[in-house]
């Protein structure tokens, strides 16, 4: 592909990216998986740049902009060399004009930084949730060091988590497969607070593709019952052979029913040590990865997220045993999803309580502890860890 059909590609790809955040349709990396699958002629080399452009593009513009077009003209204004890209060739876009509509540059949509500012994350936070994630795994507790250094010699030990690694950008795991998880510190860092160990009985009640569950089963040595549950069929499929892969074999997967989750949940009722409820949310911490879910965001869909979380609370403490924790975790960093569902919570359950957390990042807010992209170099979170009454 020559250059000027690159930046055509990546403005077409947009298109499509703007049109899925407005209509709910499929994420980036799918719809750019997609488009080269058709496309046999673009080389490695190629999908790197278009995929290159793409993502700074979307970064850029905290709004959803009007077009491909316009998001790409953007980064022209800054970049006399793609600019020179748009020079009518047969595959490549038309000429700029003076009078063409460009994208608004920003980080966030407003509404949403107005949320984030009541939540104590400013401006000069914002940058941080857009920028590129690092590539971080979690070593089995099996596994040594000295093996994976061995293979990678470039990777870091990240401060505070014994088996995490942080890994150079592009580097193959699947040749580690088994012996390490991809999985970001944040995310690490969280699942310490189910302070799972072995025996236990751990309910993962949204455990979606299991990577927490992984964390926590391989916390407890292998040894007691972890129960993986999901209302998402595809993902929770997902799990088992991970968990085979893993040598976990304390994993058994339940799927749920939207909204009548405790008709396949009443044998657990009041018997979990740690019922783990990683909830659906907004994904605020997680732009780095997603930058386009930024644009998807809207106040009714975050509505609807609060209320879907309140209700897995509620399915949560049924069952947990007297004295048994409820570890809530949102990637989220609004208050919304986090501080202040864990407000409601204790403020309707007589006898419940917030216990402190001791994690190796973040910082506690309220009830709970936070992790930022800015000050701690992970996706963000919010945790609390609650307490059933005896």
């Amino acid at each position: 592909m020559t250059p000027a059909a690159r930046t055509q590609a990546a403005i077409e790809l947009l298109d499509a990216i703007i049109a899925a955040a407005r209509e709910g349709g499929a994420a980036a990396d799918t719809l750019i998986a997609r488009y080269f699958a058709t496309r046999r002629y673009a080389g490695s080399k190629d999908r790197r740049a278009v995929r290159e452009l793409v993502y700074a593009a979307i970064r850029s513009c905290g709004e959803a902009p009007a077009s491909g077009r316009a998001a790409m003209c953007l980064l022209a204004r800054a970049d006399e060399q793609l600019a020179a890209t748009f020079d009518g060739s047969a595959h490549g876009p038309a000429p700029l004009s003076t009078d063409e509509p460009v994208a608004v540059p920003g980080t966030v949509p407003g509404w949403i930084g107005e949320a984030l500012e009541r939540a104590g994350i400013g401006p000069d936070e914002w940058p941080a949730l857009v920028e590129r994630a690092p590539l971080d795994v979690r070593l089995r507790k099996d596994v040594g060091h000295a093996e994976v250094l061995a293979h990678w010699p470039d990777a870091q030990v990240i401060p505070g988590l014994p088996q995490g690694l942080r890994l150079p950008s592009g580097t193959d795991v699947a040749s580690m497969a088994g012996a390490v998880e991809v999985q970001d510190a944040g995310s690490q860092a969280v699942s310490l607070a189910a302070a799972a160990s072995a025996g236990m009985t751990v309910v993962d009640l949204c455990a979606g593709a299991g990577g927490k569950t992984l964390a926590l089963g391989d916390a407890m040595g292998g040894e007691g019952r972890i129960v993986a549950c999901d209302v998402d069929r595809a993902r929770l499929s997902r799990l088992a052979p991970r968990a085979a892969r893993a040598g976990l074999s304390i994993v058994e997967t339940r799927l749920l029913n939207p909204n009548r989750e405790l008709e396949a949940l009443a044998d657990l009722q009041r018997t979990a040590d740690v019922v783990f409820v990683d909830a659906p949310c907004s994904g605020t911490g997680t732009w780095r990865r997603n930058p386009e879910a930024r644009w998807r965001l809207t106040p009714d869909r975050l509505a609807r997220l609060t209320a879907t979380q309140a209700h897995v609370l509620e399915v949560a403490e049924t069952l947990v045993r007297p004295g048994g924790a409820l570890v809530y975790v949102v990637c989220s960093l609004l208050d919304e999803e986090g501080s202040n569902q864990v407000d409601a919570f204790l403020r309707g359950h007589a006898g419940w309580s917030a216990a402190p957390i001791d994690l190796p990042l973040g910082a506690a807010l309220g009830n709970g502890h936070r992790l930022t992209p800015a000050r701690d170099g992970t996706d963000g979170f919010f945790v609390a860890r609650l307490l059933a009454p005896c």
